[in-house]
């Protein structure tokens, strides 16, 4: 029977799937089931495969359906509650960051998402000039964040051993243990002990399983299986002690992938939670589910603009699989977190196809000096751990031949110098090279560096919190949140002067134009840092190679902090 939406969505959700009746290969957990839209995957052209797995991608916003078993979604009552009640949790640290700590834990992928996030935030606290307070865990430490470590997951005391070495001297720590399948006894290990020292520590489960087909086989240095340390949680869920978060996604495209929808659906749940926190504690309110709701629809835009680009992926994966047949290599090459997002793609390859370490590498551009725990134990481990732009420049540069492909990854706030530089030595090599451009509204690829390619996918992210950005500005030039609200609405409105109607019109109006406008937050941004106006603040962004050059220049003027740290805020926090 069809389902009863609840709510309004942005892309067309599949009806209830075969896997959720009674009786489909019920011996096996969700996300070890084949699914059945991709049946047929090994039979499909490129396109088609496109096509499937954004049908096995869009299952992540699918509701509840009207059948039995009925198995929780992401916008579940029960899931949207809990988060909101993790987010409040989340808040608590927020007000009161002494002695407080936000843990991402996990094994494999779940670790390297982990990594991914607590990376992001940081930077995003340390744009809006707070102390960071995020931290990361995985399994096998740094070295597996850059490298296939896999294995390294299955014990419950080096998960234990890694959370009391990080959470030292710490008054409250919210652990967030990522395990897809809840099978990974790194996660099992940290969470019962957390359970066992709720002064100090609040366990966060995620995964994508009903805790009923949670792993329940012995673990070899601990007395409980996942299953029964899940169940424990649940139990002291009801007084808030503990949280597990484990809606439905669906099977993956590939079947027990869980690299593939289950680390999207990760990626989404835990930035929905947290970037919820963020916005309503700076605005002196409680998280809530209409705020959960208006980030999960800015993700249903993403799923919606990302396989709008289907003939463009399709022709890139013919173009990889084609230099892969060929005995060549495949390079994504990212900039700043798109770095990590690369390698991490990379490292995955591994395991999920069976490829060899060479045949897919990412690598990260920028400064990446404070992103890791433990930085010394990536420095001369070899060929598997490089992943530097130095790395790049050194030893994979000079050795590109004509059956390689390099993507390059990156945003329009970027330095877009540095990226065309990039590109034309190594278009000296290969002719085949992709872009994959992210950008705000308004945002637009400069035309030298846009006829270097011949394909850029391009993603437009919308504003996502208007009223939030007001807030970043704020922070960031050091003047009252009310002027900063006015020189952003300036720049969007600009040239017709603003008037009180203006002023009062619904945000949803001032973002819709906004769409139509190149680089608002830089230009009101610079308006602010320059105390100049808009038409001058064009003229300084247009004579600077990137924002974030034009960013500098302003606070090496009179009267300006002369602070580095500021500038990497004009890298989006969260991709």
């Amino acid at each position: 029977m069809p389902a009863t939406k609840r709510f309004q969505h942005v892309i067309e959700t599949p009806e209830p799937g075969k896997w959720e009746l009674s009786g489909y290969e019920a011996a096996v957990p969700i996300t070890e089931k084949s699914n059945p839209l991709t049946q047929d995957l090994d039979k499909a052209d490129a396109e088609k495969i496109v096509q499937l797995l954004g049908q096995c991608d869009a299952e992540i916003f699918q509701e509840e359906g009207q059948g039995m078993p009925t198995y929780q979604r992401l916008y579940s009552e029960s899931i949207l509650t809990t988060m909101v009640q993790v987010a409040g949790k989340v808040q608590e640290i927020l007000k009161e960051p002494d002695g407080g700590l936000v843990v991402l834990s996990g094994g494999g992928t779940s670790g390297r998402m982990a990594f991914l996030l607590s990376v992001s935030f940081n930077q995003l606290m340390k744009g809006l000039r707070q102390k960071p307070l995020y931290t990361y865990l995985i399994a096998g430490g740094d070295r597996s964040v850059v490298a296939s470590s896999e294995g390294t997951e299955d014990s419950a005391l080096h998960g234990i051993e890694l959370l009391k070495k990080v959470a030292a001297g710490k008054k409250k720590v919210i652990v967030i243990g990522i395990s897809v399948g809840l099978s990974a006894p790194f996660v099992a290990g940290q969470m019962d002990y957390c359970m066992d020292n709720t002064a100090v520590f609040l366990p966060v489960l995620v995964g994508f399983n009903p805790v009923s087909m949670a792993r329940n086989d012995p673990i070899e240095d601990w007395s409980s299986t996942f299953q029964q340390v899940a169940e424990r949680m649940q139990k002291m869920q009801e007084k808030q002690k503990a949280f597990v978060l484990n809606p439905a996604v669906g099977p993956e495209g590939l079947s027990g992938s869980s690299r593939m929808k289950g680390g999207s659906a990760t990626k989404i749940l835990l930035e929905t939670l947290l970037l919820a926190a963020h916005k309503t504690v700076d605005r002196g309110i409680e998280a809530s589910q209409r705020c959960l709701l208006e980030i999960l629809r800015t993700f249903e835009r993403a799923h919606q603009v990302t396989y709008s680009q289907r003939p463009k992926i399709a022709t890139l994966m013919k173009q990889v699989s084609t230099s892969l047949e060929r005995k060549g290599r495949a390079y994504l090459v990212g900039w700043q977190t798109l770095g990590i997002i690369a390698i991490m793609d990379g490292v995955e390859c591994i395991h999920t196809f069976g490829a060899d370490f060479r045949d897919i590498r990412g690598f990260l551009i920028g400064d990446h000096s404070d992103m890791f725990n433990e930085k010394a134990e990536l420095s001369n481990q070899g060929p598997q751990f490089s992943f530097s732009q130095e790395d790049f420049l050194t030893s994979i540069l000079p050795t590109l031949t004509e059956i390689d492909t390099v993507v390059f990854i990156f945003t329009l706030d970027d330095n877009l110098t540095e990226v065309q530089t990039l590109v034309e030595q190594v278009k000296e090599k290969t002719t085949n090279i992709q872009a994959l451009a992210h950008s705000t509204v308004g945002q637009s690829l400069p035309t030298p560096l846009k006829k270097l390619f011949p394909s850029i996918i391009s993603i437009t992210w919308p504003l996502l919190f208007f009223e939030y950005e007001g807030n970043f500005i704020q922070r960031f030039s050091g003047q009252s949140k009310a002027r900063c609200i006015e020189s952003l609405l300036q720049a969007i409105h600009f040239p017709q002067p603003l008037s009180d109607d203006i002023r009062a019109a619904p945000i949803s109006c001032h973002v819709r134009l906004a769409h139509e406008k190149d680089q608002v937050i830089p230009v009101a941004l610079l308006s602010l840092l320059f105390r100049c106006s808009i038409t001058e603040a064009q003229a300084h962004l247009a004579a600077a190679p990137s924002v974030c050059e034009a960013v500098r220049r302003a606070l090496a003027g009179p009267g300006q902090k002369r602070s580095a740290d500021p500038v990497k805020t004009l890298e989006p926090a969260v991709q």
